[in-house]
Formats: C-alpha cells, structure tokens, sequence
C-alpha cells in the first residue's frame, strides 16, 4: 500500500512552506490565489487529506463520519413555528445518518454550506471522519477522487452514470423519473387532465432532470404534447419561487395550464399559498403537484399531492455502506442502490384520500 501523503510532501510538490499548506486549509483568504490554487493542485495529484488532529489520521479510526451538501434552506420556512414540518430534504437525509450512526456507534459531522470554496469545506471534512457522504455534484470530482483513496466515500442522489469517473464509489439514489411517471399518469388518466406545465430548476440537476424524463414519458404515452424544456425554470427550488412560478404561468400569454408540475414540493407550496392570494383555487382552477413529501407538504390546505422519496432511508443505506466498507465487509465491487417511491394522492389535484403505491423495486447492483 502507498504510504498516506503528508504536509510536507504537499509543501515540497508545490514549492511552498508547510506553513502555507497550513494556511491554505485552515484560512485560505490569507494566501495569494495563485498560491493557494498551486497546493490544492499538488494536494489533490498527491491524494492528501489534511487532519484535524494529528498527522496520520486518515489511517486511523475516528469514531465519526461526514457528510456534505450545499445549503437548501428555504428562508420562507426558517421562522415556522412547526420545526418538524419546516423539516426540508437534506434535513430528512440527515435524520436518517444520524440514526444509523448511533446504532453503529458513530458520530456524524455535517457541513450544509459550500460558501468561501468547496475544496477547503470538504478537506476540512474528511480530514476528520472515517468515512464520508456527499450529494451529487457538490463536490468536485478530482476532490472526490482524492478523498475516495483514503476513506470511503457514498454518493447520494443523481444518477450514477451521469459521471463514469465515479463508478469506483458505492452510491444511493431514489426512482426519480418512475416517480414522476407515475404521478403525470394519475393526472392524465385518473383526472383527465391534457395541458400539464412543468416547473424546473435552472441549474443542471440530475434528479430533477430525471423528474422531467418521467412527465414526458407520461405525456407521450398519452398523446399528449410535451416541450423538450420545461414550460419554467427557476433560479431554486424554494417557495418564493414557486410562488413567482405560478403568478407567471397564470399571467402567461394563452390559456392557463391544467396542471402546475413543480420539481419538488418547497416550489408547489409557494404556488399554493400564490394562487390562493389571487383568487385561483386548487384544484377547481388548477392542479398543483410536488415532489419530495417533506412534512410540510401534508399540512398545507389543500394538502399537496406528491411523489414521496424515502428521504431518511437514503441516509440510513449511506451510513451502512459506510460502515460496511470500514468493516471490511464484502462486496468489493461498489454497489448501487435505487429506492423506491410512492405518488401520494391528496386534495390538490381533486383526491380525497392519501394513498402511496410503490411506483419502482428497490435494487442493489456491484460492479
């Protein structure tokens, strides 16, 4: 086995003093940016990862593992008197880490944010964990790489093939585009509906992508013309801009859509709470869907339908892959696991009661 890299062999890979690595890690502003870019070069071509503690710890146990996402607060829910229904997705995934650490024995280190630059946030990370979890594309790939040779390292979310230079590390995700399907057929089917608008985001993101494969194949198979784009794309997800979503698509040139589709539910219960300000109501007027089942998502009135992810699951199977791989336990090839999802029917789109038919086979693949 190669020995682990250290400070010293950064500092002379990149011509600087182990000062400056120091400093690159722990403050990274005091460091000209042409330098810092120079030992974050040499650090990741070496494989190093910084300790918190001592030199060497990336080869022994800490007792603690990581995740790493971006921040999705929603400012619209950070003053909810309900905390549990404020409860948003990367918070569901948490809850679930942080059940499954304890049950193994572990502590869980958490870094929401990517502000000030994500190379320093996630060395800062896995330099103090035993194993390490991060939401697709947070984190640049030959940062990825780097840490994925010292620890474990489970990717969640987005579809695995979307980066083939990650196929070495074990991954969870959830059916994001049977969902959808499945969701687009009730409305077609069970409520008749035709002139359906989905609601995307801007930025590139596979699992919403996959959302929107599953509307048009919906659309497709029931003769129903659907866009190669959405009919919106929002700057995010939260319910200021669903709300923005729907006064555009009510005040939109030509008749108003049957149905607003939204990506995931923080967008649908903007729209909600828009469209009862003007006047609209749903599912008279419109049918409002979402996507996630956040807690919130069955207190609005009228409850949201949904497509529901088992959020905290995902964090449970990402900690026990962890701890398997820490365990030595086989497989050897990484593995790959699809959860399933469930349409959960409610009054916004004219159901009277809730129901959540599995709409895709949990699976596990090697290799």
């Amino acid at each position: 086995m190669n020995a682990i890299p250290t400070v010293y062999d950064v500092a002379e890979r990149s011509g600087v003093s182990i000062a400056t690595v120091s400093r690159v890690y722990r403050s990274p502003d005091s460091v000209r940016a042409a330098t810092r870019e120079r030992v974050l070069a040499a650090a990741g071509e070496l494989g190093y990862v910084p300790s918190g503690n001592a030199r060497g710890l990336a080869s022994r146990s800490t007792g603690v593992l990581g995740l790493c996402f971006p921040d999705y607060s929603d400012p619209d829910t950070l003053d909810a008197e309900d905390d549990d229904a404020a409860m948003l997705y990367s918070d569901q995934i948490i809850r679930g880490m942080e059940r499954a650490a304890r049950r193994h024995g572990y502590a869980l280190l958490i870094a929401a944010s990517l502000e000030g630059g994500p190379e320093n946030l996630v060395a800062q990370v896995a330099g103090r964990v035993d194993g390490f979890a991060v939401m697709a594309r947070t984190v640049p790939t030959a940062e990825l790489e780097a840490i994925s040779r010292r620890r474990p390292v489970v990717m969640l979310a987005g579809p695995r093939a979307k980066d083939p230079s990650l196929d070495h590390l074990d991954h969870v995700e959830v059916a994001n585009e049977d969902g959808q399907y499945e969701l687009t057929r009730h409305l077609v089917h069970d409520h008749g509906l035709r002139h359906l608008a989905y609601v995307g985001l801007v930025d590139e993101s596979p699992d919403v992508e996959a959302r929107f494969r599953g509307f048009r194949r919906a659309c497709h198979e029931a003769g129903i013309e659907a866009a190669a784009a959405p009919a919106l794309r929002m700057p995010m997800m939260t319910q200021a801009e669903g709300a923005r979503a729907a006064h555009l698509l009510c005040e939109g040139d030509g008749d108003r859509p049957e149905a607003f589709v939204f990506a995931n539910d923080q967008m649908a219960v903007g729209a909600l709470q828009a469209l009862e300000r003007h006047g609209v109501r749903v599912p008279d007027d419109v049918v409002v869907t979402g996507f996630d089942g956040i807690p919130l998502s069955r207190l609005v009135r009228p409850a949201l339908t949904t497509v529901r992810q088992p959020m905290v699951r995902m964090g449970e199977e990402a900690v026990d892959l962890l701890v398997r791989r820490l365990s030595g336990q086989p497989p050897e090839e990484p593995v790959s696991l699809m959860l399933p999802v469930g349409v959960v029917r409610r009054a916004s789109c004219g159901c009277d009661e809730a129901t959540t038919p599995s709409t895709a086979t949990p699976s596990t693949t090697t290799g």
